[in-house]
């Protein structure tokens, strides 16, 4: 009879699946519980979370709750005798009686160095802070948000050009890589500390409306926010009425004297060329309305920018 702990895993979006396949290396996983499927793309027909694929995939059965405390799930997990659920952005708050089902309780894998960045978006918060590292955190869930103790934390610097999509893969490996490793020892393991209260935050969801560029502020501030915001939502600003998504932000040696926040400088094999307040940013790629993205020397090719021409 395998002595493998008894599992649940709960998780939804691509950042969770090397972890899903962490646990079914390492438990014998018995069941999947992600999200509904939700209408996605232009078509807007329904598509299954990266999680479920992987699970099917994985030939485990997959639940897909509409509500958390109708009981509904309480009683289908129970007919596994769990031991542990382990769960990585599974995106709904788990109520009281899920939490104390699991016979070892409710592990979190959270991408971030607790107790910063508690909350739904730890990775994009960090970036648009300015943060110089991060980590990963493996923690015992309670009723709160993020506010459980922590078992072991993994940290790692953030490269000053590290988008939001580069870090969500870089931290989505880490993280399962240290959950394969704590689930070996599992529950043998030193009881988890408690978070201090020094240095709490949140990191509530990104809004579509956060991704509009201002540039009045100083280079470094709107380079964080460039990559912070890449590639959902994306940072935005408007030429000639229209919305122009920008993406890969740099350092601009060019002179910003004399120009308004917003101006742009002049398009060379760099990029475009924006002042800012204080300086100069350098974007190196942009996507019009409708198109795909490019390379902003290609977009000025066929819309060439005056110097001085204002953006919004």
């Amino acid at each position: 009879m395998s002595n493998r702990l008894r599992a649940v895993f709960m998780g939804s979006p691509e950042f969770a699946v090397p972890s899903l396949h962490a646990v079914a290396e390492r438990c014998d996983l018995r069941v999947v519980v992600c999200q509904p499927d939700r209408p996605a793309g232009r078509g807007r027909a329904l598509a299954a979370p990266a999680v479920k694929v992987a699970a099917l995939a994985l030939g485990v059965p997959v639940i897909q709750p509409l509500k958390m405390k109708d009981g509904t799930l309480h009683a289908a997990l129970a007919e596994h005798d769990l031991d542990v659920a382990i769960v990585v952005a599974f995106g709904r708050i788990l109520p009281a009686d899920l939490l104390a089902q699991p016979r070892h309780g409710c592990v979190n894998v959270h991408a971030s160095v607790l107790p910063r960045w508690r909350g739904a978006a730890p990775i994009q918060r960090a970036i648009l802070a300015g943060d110089d590292a991060t980590g990963v955190s493996i923690m015992r869930m309670d009723a709160g948000l993020d506010t459980g103790p922590v078992f072991r934390v993994v940290h790692t610097p953030i490269d000053p050009y590290e988008t939001q999509g580069e870090l969500f893969e870089r931290l989505s490996t880490i993280g399962a890589a240290a959950l394969s490793e704590f689930l070996t020892a599992f529950p043998d393991v030193p009881a988890p500390a408690p978070q201090p209260d020094a240095g709490m935050t949140l990191a509530p969801p990104l809004r579509k409306d956060e991704g509009r560029v201002q540039w009045a502020r100083p280079a470094r501030a709107v380079i964080d926010h460039v990559r912070g915001m890449d590639p959902w939502p994306a940072a935005v600003c408007e030429r000639g009425g229209e919305p122009l998504k920008l993406f890969a932000a740099r350092p601009s040696p060019r002179d910003a004297a004399g120009h308004e926040p917003g101006a742009v400088l002049g398009v060379d094999e760099l990029g475009m060329h924006v002042a800012v307040e204080h300086g100069a940013v350098c974007i190196g790629e942009v996507q019009p309305a409708g198109k795909r993205r490019m390379p902003a020397r290609a977009y000025a090719a066929g819309r060439a920018f005056a110097v001085g021409e204002r953006l919004g």
